[in-house]
């Protein structure tokens, strides 16, 4: 019989695509808060960056001729800039403070992504590169980098259709560096298949949910469900102290 930890994971995983594919949301922001605690600090970030540039190689396949090719090289510019100062602080910091960090990142990730707020610096050059940066450094620390690029969409007024594209090439990117920095989570084989099995069960789950939920109903539930992890990270991370 497979451990509690992870048949958890493999929970954590096929809800996170499951509502990446229902809502459009960031697949890590739900999934990586409960892989953080359940799995540890380095081990969750790892694994959710694992399967997070797997679901962007899948959409990127898929979306690709709308990609913009000059805002996404400037903000892999910027992903490559944040990228030795994520891997110092995961590498430097204990568990208990990453928790706490990590839980802070994704709560801090999704209250401005259910805001909405917008930062008007972005639209001028140089805007690009800073969100890359910033989610870099969120990708590598937090294994949740989309928000960031999501302030800069809501920013600029960047179309839906391009943006999706872009941003895949910009994740699959960062999170393939994160791993070659960090290196691939120490987890069994099992495990790891179990977690892809349950990430393409996802995304087909997902894509029937869709015709089902209405969009502004199933957003909610996301948000509600990183901010629980979140808290949970947060919670655990304090009590470690």
């Amino acid at each position: 019989m497979a451990p509690v930890g992870d048949l958890l994971a493999v929970g954590a995983v096929a809800l996170g695509a499951t509502m990446q594919r229902a809502t459009g949301l960031g697949f890590a922001l739900v999934a990586a808060p409960f892989l953080v605690v359940i799995l540890g600090p380095f081990s969750g970030v790892t694994l959710a960056n694992l399967l997070s540039a797997v679901i962007n190689l899948i959409v990127l396949c898929v979306t690709a001729r709308a990609l913009q090719r000059r805002v996404a090289v400037q903000m892999i510019a910027g992903v490559v800039l944040a990228l030795p100062l994520g891997v110092w602080v995961v590498r430097e910091l204990p568990g208990r403070v990453l928790l706490v960090g990590i839980g802070l990142i994704t709560a801090g990730s999704v209250t401005w992504v259910a805001v909405g707020r917008s930062m008007p610096f972005l639209r001028h050059r140089g805007g690009a590169v800073a969100s890359g940066f910033a989610s870099g450094f969120f990708n590598t620390t937090a294994g949740t980098g989309g928000p960031p690029l999501a302030v800069y969409a809501v920013s600029t007024g960047w179309e839906h259709r391009s943006f999706v594209p872009t941003v895949q090439l910009v994740g699959l990117v960062t999170n393939v560096l994160s791993l070659a920095a960090k290196g691939a989570p120490v987890l069994s084989w099992r495990l790891l298949l179990a977690c892809g099995a349950a990430m393409l069960a996802g995304i087909g789950g997902g894509h029937y949910l869709e015709r089902w939920l209405p969009e502004t109903a199933t957003r909610r539930w996301v948000l509600a469900l990183a901010l629980t992890g979140s808290v949970i990270a947060i919670g655990k991370g304090v009590a470690a102290w």
